[in-house]
């Protein structure tokens, strides 16, 4: 258990974490179990919250096979058919720090993570005993389509567990300036699309936290799954 710490999403609150190591040859096995049962993957640990009279981290998993995208997503769709999208080992490189260091200098100046340097940023994509990819999104150029490796501008990447039952989008991260093209809704979509093409039936986007603005699109992807008291259940908008 770690100790008391203040809150990212919820002014005035404390959060307290349960956690456990990520590691040996059931890693895989046990990232699935522990996902499904409301845990997160950081390196090579899995935590959940475990506050103490506060329960307002929510697991949200996309429901695949029922996934349509609404009006405004199929535009953030069509603004970003000029991208090509390709899936890698999880290893870092100075081009996908220098943009994760533009994204942070942007979004999360003030956020735990504002200080992490480029072995930091190592250790987060390259630590894991589980099986992550490391998904590149580029400006598409001339030739792309038949090169092994694509030459276009990187603009976005998503640290993904792929899991038994679908994906798991760890981090996400984009040019914060290109704000037209609504990069982490497109991202997500993209997991959707990868996620139907596998046949498998989740996306699982972490946790939703009522009342923190920044959590508020995680519960535009409908239909979704919230882990409750009672397990894995349907979630209705009225219910917000």
């Amino acid at each position: 258990m770690t100790a008391p710490a203040p809150c990212p999403y919820l002014q005035g609150q404390v959060e307290r974490k349960v956690f456990t190591h990520l590691v040996g040859q059931r890693a895989p096995e046990m990232n699935d179990i522990l996902t499904q049962g409301g845990f997160r993957r950081s390196q090579n640990i899995a935590y959940r919250p475990a506050c103490e009279g506060c329960r307002a981290c929510v697991s949200v998993r996309i429901i695949v096979d029922e996934f349509e995208p609404t009006k405004s997503m199929k535009r953030v769709l069509a603004a970003n058919t000029d991208l090509t999208a390709k899936e890698y080992p999880a290893e870092p490189s100075t081009e996908q720090f220098a943009l994760f260091r533009q994204y942070l200098d942007s979004r999360h100046q003030q956020g735990g993570m504002s200080d992490m340097t480029v072995l930091d940023y190592a250790m987060m994509v390259e630590d894991t005993h589980v099986n992550t990819r490391i998904i590149e999104y580029r400006l598409r150029e001339e030739g792309d389509g038949i090169a092994e490796k694509p030459a276009g501008k990187l603009v976005a990447a998503a640290l993904t567990d792929m899991m038994a039952d679908g994906l798991s989008m760890v981090y996400s991260y984009y040019d914060p300036t290109l704000v037209d093209r609504s990069m982490g809704t497109y991202m997500i979509l993209d997991h959707i699309r990868r996620t139907r093409a596998k046949g498998l039936p989740h996306v699982y986007l972490g946790y939703w936290v009522e009342g923190s603005r920044k959590m508020t699109y995680k519960t535009r992807f409908l239909p979704q799954e919230h882990l409750l008291m009672q397990g894995w259940t349907r979630y209705s908008p009225s219910e917000e």
